[in-house]
C-alpha cells in the first residue's frame, strides 16, 4: 500500500511517496539521473542556462536552499580543492560541514557528502522517487546537475548541516547552484575554459564567475590578473561591497594573492598540506583568507588556527578528495591529476620536469586523454615543449575515457595504464592524467 501526499506550490506540485520497500536501486536512481540532460557526457547540448528551473524545483522542495548558510565557490580551476580545503578546515573546527562538488571520480555519492562521508544510497534513491513523478509529469523538466543540485541542497538541509561549501558546475551568474545567497562567495581564478559557453575572453568569463558575487555578502578573489581585476571591482561596487582590509566586519571584496597572509605564516597555521600539487598554493592561500574573512562574519563559523592547520594537514583524509597529484604507487612510482586545461596543466608539466630533473635516470609514461571541448591545440605544443626538454625519457600513451566527449585515441585508459606498468621498471614514472574520466577511470584500478 502506499500513501501518497500532493504539496501545491504555485504553479508546481511536488509528489512524495512512503513506501515499505523502495521500488527503485540506487543502480536505478542514478541511471534515472543520467537521463536527463547531462553535460558531463554530452556535453554543451545538455547546458541549461538560467535559474528559472532551479526556482521551480526549490519551490516544489519546499525551498531546502533557504535551510542552511553556505559558501559559494566559483573558478576555473581550483575551485573543487578550495571548497575540500575549506570544508576540511571547518570540520576540524568541530563544525557539521556539508560539502558539493562536482564532478565525481568514481561514484555519484562522492559529489554530496557531510563531514567527508559521501550521501547515503538509501537518500539518493528516495530524492529520486520524489522527483519523478515530478519530472514525468513534464511540468519541470531539469538537468541532471540540476537535480543533482537539488538533492544535495535538500539532504543538507534535512541533515541540518551547521555550513556548507558549494562548488559551482559551470561558471556562475546563470549556474544551478546560483540560486543560493551565501554568507561567503569566493573565486579561485580565471582561465579560458568552456569558452563555447562563458566567452573567448578573460574578461567575458571573469563577467559570468562574478555572477555569484551578491549584494553585501563578502567574496574573496584567489588570483587577480589586469585583465580581470576590473570586472570583479565594477561587480563589487554594483554589490556595495568594495573596499579592502580583513580588520572590519563590513561587507569586502579581497584580494587574496595580494594580502599573502598565508605566505607571512605558513609554517605557522599550514606546516604541512596533504595536497602536494604545486597549483595548491594558490588553492591554499585562497582558503586562508576565506577563513579570514568567514571569521569576521561569525563566531559560530570561527576557525582557529590549529583548526586550520589540522584542515590542511588531513583535507583528504577529512573529505574524502581523490585526484589531485595523488600518489597510486610507489614502483614504480604512479601519479594522478585532474588538471584539464592549459590553465592547470602548465603547473602539471612544471612539477612533472622538476620531478624528472631530481631522478634524470627515471623514464617517464604519461597516460593522457582530454575530451573535445578542452584548449586541445595549446595544451599539444605545452606537451611538446616538455617532451622536447627530455628527449628519450618522456613516452606518451594516449588513450581514451569511456565518454562521448573524450578526443579518440588507440587505447582504453586500463590498456594505457597496463601497457605503462608493462614498460616501466621500479625506478620509473607513470602519470596519469588530462580529464576527471581518465582519473576516475584509472582509480578503480588502484582501489
Amino acid at each position: 500500500m502506499q500513501i501518497f501526499f500532493v504539496i501545491f506550490t504555485k504553479k508546481h506540485y511536488f509528489c512524495t511517496s512512503k513506501r515499505h520497500k523502495s521500488s527503485m536501486t540506487y543502480t536505478e536512481s542514478v541511471d534515472f539521473l543520467y537521463s536527463l540532460p547531462t553535460f558531463h557526457l554530452v556535453g554543451k547540448e545538455a547546458y541549461k542556462p538560467g535559474l528559472q528551473t532551479m526556482h521551480a524545483l526549490m519551490d516544489a522542495l519546499g525551498q531546502p536552499h533557504l535551510r542552511f548558510p553556505a559558501i559559494h565557490v566559483a573558478g576555473t580551476n581550483g575551485k573543487g580543492s578550495t571548497s575540500h580545503l575549506l570544508a576540511a578546515c571547518l570540520q576540524a573546527a568541530g563544525l557539521r560541514v556539508g560539502l558539493y562538488t562536482s564532478p565525481h571520480l568514481v561514484d555519484f555519492s562522492e559529489r554530496i557528502r557531510i563531514n567527508g562521508k559521501p550521501i547515503p544510497r538509501s537518500a539518493v534513491i528516495r530524492f529520486v522517487e520524489q522527483v519523478e513523478p515530478l519530472i514525468h509529469q513534464g511540468d519541470i523538466v531539469p538537468s541532471f546537475f540540476e537535480a543533482a543540485t537539488a538533492m544535495a541542497f535538500t539532504y543538507f538541509a534535512e541533515a541540518q548541516v551547521d555550513i556548507a561549501v558549494i562548488e559551482v558546475g559551470l561558471g556562475g551568474r546563470l549556474d544551478a547552484t546560483n540560486i543560493l545567497t551565501p554568507i561567503l562567495s569566493v573565486i579561485t581564478n580565471i582561465g579560458l575554459d568552456h569558452t563555447d559557453l562563458l566567452g573567448d575572453t578573460l574578461p567575458k568569463i571573469a563577467f559570468e564567475k562574478a555572477g555569484i558575487i551578491k549584494p553585501h555578502v563578502p567574496c574573496v578573489i584567489g588570483e587577480t590578473d589586469p585583465e580581470t581585476m576590473p570586472v570583479f571591482l565594477a561587480r563589487a561596487e554594483q554589490c556595495h561591497i568594495l573596499g579592502d582590509g580583513l580588520e572590519t566586519t563590513d561587507c569586502r571584496i579581497f584580494f587574496a594573492d595580494q594580502h599573502r597572509f598565508l605566505a607571512r605564516q605558513r609554517e605557522r597555521v599550514a606546516p604541512e598540506c596533504e595536497l602536494h600539487g604545486y597549483y595548491q598554493e594558490h588553492n591554499l592561500q585562497t582558503a586562508y583568507v576565506a577563513l579570514k574573512v568567514l571569521n569576521s562574519i561569525n563566531d559560530k563559523f570561527k576557525t582557529t588556527p590549529s583548526a586550520i592547520a589540522d584542515g590542511f594537514a588531513h583535507v583528504c583524509s577529512l573529505t574524502g578528495l581523490r585526484g589531485r597529484w595523488e600518489t597510486l604507487s610507489q614502483k614504480p612510482l604512479t601519479i594522478c591529476d585532474t588538471g584539464h586545461n592549459s590553465h592547470g596543466i602548465r603547473y602539471v608539466v612544471r612539477q612533472l620536469s622538476d620531478l624528472l630533473t631530481h631522478k634524470p635516470d627515471a623514464q617517464l609514461y604519461y597516460v593522457w586523454g582530454m575530451v573535445q571541448d578542452k584548449d586541445y591545440d595549446v595544451v599539444s605544443r605545452m606537451l611538446d615543449d616538455f617532451s622536447a626538454a627530455f628527449p628519450n625519457h618522456v613516452h606518451f600513451l594516449f588513450c581514451q575515457a569511456h565518454t562521448k566527449r573524450a578526443i579518440p585515441a588507440p587505447l582504453s585508459v586500463e590498456e594505457a595504464v597496463r601497457q605503462a606498468q608493462k614498460e616501466a621498471t621500479d625506478k620509473d614514472i607513470i602519470f596519469i592524467g588530462g580529464s576527471n574520466y581518465v582519473v576516475g577511470e584509472a582509480l578503480t584500478l588502484f582501489n
